[in-house]
């Protein structure tokens, strides 16, 4: 219930300062709300976040598991990874649901396109949380430096504001965050019914691929001693 909770109150602080205090207006929005708009985007990457977070800590939260049980320990990562991402993704439709009874102009084939771009998401996430959940167990500042990152990674996403926005020079650079692309997609789906495949969105995808053979690799090649140092 918490885990649905917090991004409601996140929501719902958002649309407080930026909407109501600060005032804030762009032609994006159309015939959207701010809510809305901030919405499709913020459980996204909220899976995501939380989701590296928990797969991090993963194998270090089952140490007398690791110790004890012959089995791989990749479960643990994707097991955690897999949880968030369901109650993320139970709770975004609920949002989903609310905003079409609101009035919302909600594409519901965007809605399941949106699905493989998810799970796409869904295999970075596994990605960045093999690698760092590996090192977390022989290096245990992993956790503490992750926090500060996915802070600043999530303004450098456009969550809370539309892309066009950005100067032209600091977009080019914000291109280089695989989030830039996953948020708009989706929420270009979702909202506006658009889908555009792009280079950059097969770059993106190859990327994704090539992070989850990496942090794969590197997970396997420490988990035979994850028990001496646990």
């Amino acid at each position: 219930m918490w885990a649905l909770v917090h991004p409601l109150l996140l929501l719902a602080i958002y649309a407080l300062i930026f909407r109501i205090i600060f005032r804030v207006q762009f032609p994006e929005l159309d015939q959207h709300a701010f809510v809305s708009f901030v919405a499709v985007g913020l459980w996204p990457w909220l899976a995501f976040q939380e989701g590296v977070l928990r797969g991090t800590q993963a194998v270090q939260a089952n140490a007398g598991l690791v110790k004890k049980v012959a089995f791989n320990h990749e479960l643990l990562v994707y097991s955690s990874v897999a949880a968030t991402f369901a109650i993320h993704l139970a709770g975004f439709a609920v949002v989903l649901v609310a905003l079409a009874l609101a009035g919302q102009d909600i594409v519901l084939w965007g809605v399941l396109a949106g699905l493989p771009v998810l799970a796409v998401l869904f295999s970075f996430t596994c990605a960045l949380a093999l690698l760092c959940g590996a090192l977390q167990v022989f290096l245990r500042d992993v956790e503490q430096v992750l926090s500060p990152l996915l802070m600043v990674l999530f303004y450098a996403t456009p969550v809370l504001y539309p892309l066009s926005l950005v100067p032209a020079w600091l977009g080019d650079a914000m291109q280089i965050n695989p989030l830039v692309h996953f948020v708009e997609t989706i929420r270009g789906l979702i909202l506006y019914g658009s889908l555009r495949v792009q280079w950059v969105t097969v770059l993106t995808g190859v990327g994704v691929l090539a992070a989850f053979l990496v942090g794969r690799t590197v997970f396997r090649r420490l988990s035979p001693h994850f028990e001496d140092f646990l």
